[in-house]
């Protein structure tokens, strides 16, 4: 008899509900979708009751397709995405939409919190990188100042993973992933930052006690249960963030070990025991593994160039093939290397790293009548990967991590052509790895794994996980490439100036995102 672990991951377009086996191997998966809200310039918002639904429908789904038993199922877990907030009162009620990672809104609290501090370049010198709107430090002081009653009503401040383990158990907890990204974490003494709370304001006892990605949280409430289809008491383990989750499942669990995740967005990460502080845009965040930490520079839109340009450019082609994704790869690789010098920069919504500023969006540069449909195309995906190559660049040399061999995970890594694309660009060797969809819930469930006492300790999941492809770069495209890359990067500095104009000109007459 075979036992289970179910992992969700919960991302910004749905959650996929997994089956793994305790040996990493994917039995089966399916995904229910919600919806993403813009009321507003720079907001985005989801409702916390979407998150549980699809929680719940794509768990019954998920044993009604696979023929599981309940019984079979050792635990349940999660990987979720970061950086929102969850304000929710004594009862467990929810008070407001969640405001999600992709939410710009507070840009004036983190100007607030920087001049706080002595200004944009001293507060960059000190954290590593310029505050945002779109971190979380920001969002709950924009609450604070801009709707204070339901500041003051909150009893706690949750993010995806702390709402759904209280929708598990009943239990209102943070794990130390989800809490390192708030900036109100010490990763020093792994407990929250009191002098920090107090200093900007926060309430200690608005935040939640604190547990270990691998710690059990509890266990199914008869309510979930029936909600899930699950016995009541199956164990609950808390998972960890999407970013954290995934680099288990990329195998990258070794001292300096990386990987690169290219989903809607997009980060290189590195673990390490080392407690680095970020700079450029990079964040040191807290590991799934208790002791390591996990050093993150993360783009805002990578895959989501991808969907962009295929709703806009192959919408006709998407109403007569099944997968259009797979006729835009095999379109791109009839276009030379270079994409006839087109550029394309993939910020379509703000960006982290290489540079940070929600400001910036996305152009074509060098556009010309002797370009076709499908040179722009091409641009689009060798765009990320001179993006990724900035950011690889900025790890290597303020980090000294070096990253020879790129291992790859998320929807992005199915394309051969973009793996190649990506291989030539940065002149590394890329590996995909079986399963590369599935890598964060792949993840979660090896770090309950862990919990749950099946593998001694993270070291034992390296050869868990196992490379199904490997890219070599083609040293023939490495000359136009470097050229472009270079000129791809002087892109930001000579356009900040009109992009910060064209978000004010957006800005007064309330025209888009």
């Amino acid at each position: 008899m075979t036992n289970y672990i179910i992992a969700h991951d919960v991302g910004t377009g749905g959650n996929k509900a997994t089956l793994v086996d305790p040996a990493g191997r994917v039995c089966g998966s399916v995904f229910e979708p919600y919806e993403t809200h813009y009321p507003r310039l720079h907001w985005a918002e989801q409702e916390p009751a979407d998150w549980w639904r699809a929680v719940t429908m794509s768990t019954r789904r998920l044993l009604e397709q696979t023929g599981v038993r309940p019984a079979d199922v050792l635990g349940l877990t999660f990987s979720y995405q970061m950086l929102g907030v969850v304000p929710v009162d004594g009862a467990g009620e929810v008070l407001r939409p969640a405001i999600i990672w992709l939410d710009g809104r507070a840009q004036e609290q983190a100007q607030q919190i920087m001049r706080k501090v002595g200004g944009p370049k001293l507060f960059a010198y000190v954290v590593g990188c310029a505050a945002t709107g779109k971190d979380v430090l920001p969002k709950l002081l924009w609450l604070k100042q801009e709707e204070p009653e339901l500041f003051r009503r909150t009893s706690l401040f949750l993010d995806v993973g702390g709402y759904l383990r209280y929708r598990c158990t009943g239990h209102m907890v943070s794990d130390w992933t989800e809490a390192s990204a708030t900036g109100l974490f010490s990763l020093k003494k792994k407990s929250w930052d009191t002098f920090l709370m107090r200093y900007f304001g926060l309430p200690r006892e608005k935040f939640p006690p604190l547990v270990r990605s691998t710690d059990q949280v509890g266990t199914l409430t008869a309510e979930a249960a029936t909600a899930c289809g699950l016995l009541e008491g199956t164990p609950v383990v808390a998972g960890s963030g999407d970013v954290t989750a995934a680099a288990v499942g990329a195998g990258a669990v070794g001292e300096g070990e990386g990987h690169i995740c290219l989903g809607t967005s997009g980060w290189v990460g590195v673990v390490t025991e080392r407690i680095v502080t970020g700079k450029h845009g990079i964040a040191s965040i807290q590991a799934a593994d208790p002791a390591k930490c996990f050093l993150i520079a993360e783009t805002e839109t990578a895959g989501a160039c991808l969907k962009w340009i295929a709703e806009q450019f192959y919408r006709k082609e998407q109403e007569e093939v099944e997968n259009v994704y797979a006729l835009m790869d095999e379109v791109v690789e009839q276009v030379e290397a270079g994409a006839g010098f087109l550029l394309f920069t993939p910020w379509m919504y703000g960006e982290r790293c290489p540079v940070a500023d929600v400001h910036v969006r996305s152009a074509f540069l060098n556009l010309s009548a002797d370009h076709r449909r499908e040179h722009m195309l091409r641009a689009v995906y060798e765009g990320v990967a001179y993006n990724l190559r900035w950011m690889l660049e900025l790890v290597s040399g303020l980090y000294g991590f070096q990253l020879p061999v790129l291992r790859l995970i998320g929807g992005g890594a199915r394309g051969a052509p973009w793996m190649q694309i990506l291989a030539d660009v940065t002149g590394k060797q890329v590996e995909t790895v079986a399963n590369p969809l599935e890598a964060g819930a792949v993840g979660a469930a090896l770090v309950a794994a862990v919990g749950l006492g099946m593998y001694p300790g993270f070291p034992a999941l390296k050869e868990v996980v196992q490379v199904a492809r490997v890219f070599e770069p083609n040293a023939a495209n490495a000359a136009v490439y470097d050229a472009l890359f270079g000129i791809y990067k002087q892109v930001y500095r000579s356009l900040r100036g009109a992009y910060r104009r064209l978000s004010a000109a957006r800005s007064e007459y309330g025209i888009g995102k």
